[in-house]
């Protein structure tokens, strides 16, 4: 009988009284990227999938957020003697010469303890694979990795893995949050909006035609990730001098407004503020707050506590060329008073551009607007 693979997804930590949600999710994107599955079920404190095209499969999943690690593997049962036989066969056929290699079981065990199975694992490839050469590795030294987890019944393989987003699963919260993209900075915000569990509505900004390109880029990476087939984003052209020390924070005050005014407009509860203490003042982060609050809107801030993980946020995003940008921008400091400038005197332009999903983003984005 052919063994049964499939593509398993690993939840976070945070992710673990939210599996019910992220199947959903797991089967909204898979049909919003056109991949055909059978099922997606759950086994313990993993989920399967059974997809035509694994390979494809995960990596659709794999934009998603509460997802620890995903997965290619092959089904096995949770018995020692099988599964030592198993993990042999599947780390004859993907090691390579000389590699060394790491055999990692952990799960639930039956009458034997993931150990025993790593070092049964372990010696019969050396014993069986001699002509490889392949070698025992350490935690902290090794080629590749023959990944097993166990549930109470079964036992997966791993032919392929790889690490995921993190955070928790979309719309876990069910709640709505506005979000403005006007730069690295807010796309890297929108992002962790998104990865903590809030559904956005995107605003984006731009203060001259050259930035379009790119604010289009940074969108098209956020849409897979809203599980819709049709999105609606708005796009305002603002007028704000943005230049000196504190010409940035003159512009984030400016899209602040932009989005109070928006979320009054839509009646959606929460802003999103794209402003951290890594880049401005305590007092000036406070102040962004408190002007959400006296707008009766809640504010959030998902960047607090984000440290250098923003620019792995930046490489997920596509931008690790723009970490420059990033970097100089906490060496700015800003420190000026916070003037809330209102929104009708910067605004020169609002439209609205209804998107499909798919691979022709960027350009049916920039085609839909009416730009002089």
């Amino acid at each position: 009988m052919e063994p049964v693979s499939y593509v398993v997804v690993f939840p976070t930590i945070f992710s673990k009284n939210s599996i019910p949600t992220l199947i959903i999710n797991i089967k909204k994107i898979l049909t919003v990227q056109n991949q055909q599955f059978k099922l997606v079920k759950r086994d313990g404190d993993v989920i399967l999938v059974d997809a035509n095209d694994p390979v494809f499969a995960s990596s659709a999943i794999n934009l998603l957020f509460g997802i620890e690690k995903i997965a290619i593997a092959r089904q096995a049962s949770n018995d020692f003697e099988e599964l030592v036989s198993e993990i042999s066969s599947v780390g004859g056929k993907l090691l390579l010469r000389g590699e060394k290699f790491l055999v990692k079981v952990e799960g639930v065990s039956k009458g034997f303890v993931p150990k025993d199975v790593e070092l049964a694992a372990t010696s019969d490839i050396i014993e069986k694979r001699s002509s490889l050469g392949a070698s025992p590795g350490t935690e902290l030294n090794y080629d590749k990795l023959l990944y097993t987890y166990l549930t109470r019944k079964n036992a997966y393989i791993c032919i392929f893995l790889d690490s995921g987003n993190g955070g928790i699963p979309f719309k876990s919260d069910i709640h709505d949050a506005v979000c403005c993209i006007y730069d690295e900075l807010s796309a890297v915000s929108c992002y962790e909006t998104i990865k903590q569990g809030f559904n956005p509505k995107i605003v984006v900004c731009y203060k001259k035609k050259s930035e379009l390109i790119g604010l289009a880029k940074m969108v098209n990476r956020m849409l897979p990730r809203l599980l819709r087939e049709d999105v609606v984003v708005e796009v305002l052209h603002i007028k704000t001098n943005s230049a000196g020390k504190d010409g940035y924070l003159r512009l984030a005050s400016l899209i602040l407004q932009v989005m109070i005014n928006e979320a009054e407009s839509c009646g959606i509860p929460r802003v999103s503020i794209p402003a951290s203490t890594m880049v401005f003042s305590a007092k000036i982060v406070d102040g962004m707050a408190e002007r959400v609050f006296k707008s009766n809107k809640v504010p959030i801030l998902p960047l607090n506590g984000l440290d250098a993980g923003v620019f792995a946020d930046l490489r997920e995003l596509g931008l690790e060329r723009n970490t420059r940008k990033i970097a100089k921008l906490f060496s700015q400091n800003p420190s000026g008073a916070v003037d809330f400038a209102k929104e009708p005197d910067a605004v020169k332009s609002r439209q609205k551009v209804s998107l499909k999903v798919g691979p022709n983003n960027v350009h049916d984005f920039l085609d839909s607007l009416d730009i002089h």
